[in-house]
């Protein structure tokens, strides 16, 4: 018997992934429902890996009251935007478990770019990273996510909030 669980079957291809990130997106951005980073859409979406650096910020957040290592949306690569003209691709052949995906928009009449590291992992391919250009420089998502913070459970010492 074979059991599939709503929210969590990862897409065939590594572009069919992104675009359903986008979709999350743009629901999030008309003010319904959670953005691609959290639950219930993070599991199927990203990789194990990646889950569990953005579910620790999470917890950071939540213990701290503070922003955590992301304070901005990554799939608009900004706080405030809008999704239009979107356009994702493949960027080279998939090879070996791995591709890359890039999403091309327009944000407030601005052209914006955004590239998705992809890994196939439980069957389907879902996004191990996300990196876009500030000021003309790469930043890498989970870079970010995997720097320490000043305090919380999984860091041995409790914030005072």
């Amino acid at each position: 018997m074979v059991l599939s669980l709503p929210g969590h079957a990862a897409e065939p291809t590594p572009d069919a992934t992104v675009r359903k990130a986008y979709e999350v997106t743009q629901k999030t951005l008309d003010g319904g429902g959670e953005p691609p980073w959290r639950p219930p859409h993070r599991d199927a979406l990203m990789s194990k890996n990646l889950a569990a650096l953005f579910a620790r910020d999470d917890r950071y957040q939540d213990e701290s009251g503070d922003i955590g290592h992301v304070g901005a949306d990554p799939f608009i690569n900004g706080q405030d935007g809008e999704v239009k003209d979107l356009q994702i691709g493949l960027a080279g052949k998939a090879s070996r478990g791995r591709a890359r995906v890039v999403a091309s928009f327009r944000s407030f009449g601005q052209k914006m770019a955004v590239r998705f590291l992809m890994v196939e992992e439980g069957g389907g391919w879902r996004i191990d990273d996300i990196v876009n250009r500030i000021d003309g420089k790469a930043y890498s998502i989970r870079a970010a996510l995997s720097q320490p913070y000043d305090c919380g459970s999984f860091m041995g010492k409790p914030c005072s909030r």
